[in-house]
């Protein structure tokens, strides 16, 4: 009995070491810092990382300079809708004006229902119902509205709740696009506007693994996800134990990379590859046990936006490294 309990206790303590060393093992100038994942400094404070505008679709920087700009634009009504031919977007909806129309992927279209309140709806003003006409050789019958938490009714189409971005300064401007992997431009008929995938300006690579690798021009080779965008790490974050630093607001900003197959991996480390059980219930990839983001900043492939944002987040290399940190 107790040569078979040794052995038992050989083999825990074994599997163990094994995960110990997949798990943080080679952290070199990387250690984490051990900080307990409700003590992060808030988003938007100096030296967060974490930005200002959640990216989410709201933050402190609303884009308007001031909330009374933001109320003009909510009020603003659409009038004559119209159709965009983007050679990126495919068909985008657009007001009178030709101001880029978006939708957004936590509502609902059936039933109709808008889950932009608050700040979000400063930087995401929402369209109005009434006074708004259906673009030429588009159906009408998509034309509808949805009474808002506050008593207002904003239009939709195909039952989807529309909104303008804060950011867009001019007619054809459309930088709301992937902005939280939530929010895209709207298609005439209420659907996300499609996007073509010749190149780089195109938007979703379809040939991409789950993770992949692309060389770039400054920081060399680096890891992006199946859309070919760019994967990050967070600095303040740890290997192991296993932790992450990036709650509330700062993950808006910075999304979390979905769990994925080894086998949909190509050219990346499989190392430590685990899904990570966050403690607000979503499930994270990790590589070498570092959990792995993408940047709502960045708006189509090839962008390295959140490269060094707060001196903290830092595009991440094939084996798992931070790219361009300083040691």
């Amino acid at each position: 009995m107790n040569t078979w309990r040794n052995a038992s206790l050989a083999v825990t303590a074994a599997a163990l070491l094994a995960l110990t060393t997949a798990c943080g093992q080679d952290k070199g100038t990387e250690s984490p810092n051990g900080q307990n994942v409700g003590n992060a400094s808030p988003a938007g404070q100096a030296g967060s990382g974490y930005d200002t505008d959640s990216g989410y679709g709201y933050g402190s920087d609303t884009g308007y300079g001031s909330d009374s700009g933001a109320q003009s634009a909510k009020s603003k009504q659409a009038g004559q809708l119209a159709v965009w031919d983007s050679k990126k977007l495919g068909k985008v909806l657009t007001d009178s004006e030709g101001f880029t129309l978006y939708r957004f992927d936590k509502d609902t279209a059936s039933p109709p229902k808008s889950n932009c309140e608050g700040d979000c709806a400063k930087i995401w003003p929402v369209v109005p119902a009434g006074n708004v006409t259906a673009a030429a050789g588009t159906d009408d019958a998509l034309i509808g509205k949805v009474t808002r938490a506050d008593g207002t009714q904003q239009l939709t189409i195909a039952g989807w709740p529309m909104y303008r971005y804060a950011k867009d300064a001019k007619p054809g401007d459309a930088n709301g696009q992937g902005v939280g992997g939530t929010w895209f431009a709207s298609a005439p008929d209420g659907k996300k506007a499609a996007v073509n995938a010749d190149g780089p300006a195109g938007g979703e690579q379809a040939d991409l693994a789950g993770l992949s690798v692309r060389k770039d021009p400054e920081l060399g080779n680096i890891v992006v996800d199946k859309r070919g965008m760019t994967v990050y790490r967070f600095k303040k974050d740890s290997a192991w134990p296993m932790k992450s630093a990036c709650t509330g607001a700062c993950l808006s900003k910075w999304p979390v990379v979905a769990p994925l197959a080894k086998n949909d991996v190509s050219g990346v480390t499989t190392k430590g590859f685990v899904t990570f059980n966050r403690p607000d219930g979503l499930k994270q990839q990790s590589i070498d046990c570092w959990p792995i983001y993408t940047f709502s900043g960045d708006t189509k492939p090839g962008d390295t936006n959140g490269q060094g944002v707060g001196g903290t987040w830092y595009a991440v290399s094939p084996d798992a490294k931070l790219v361009g940190a300083p040691k």
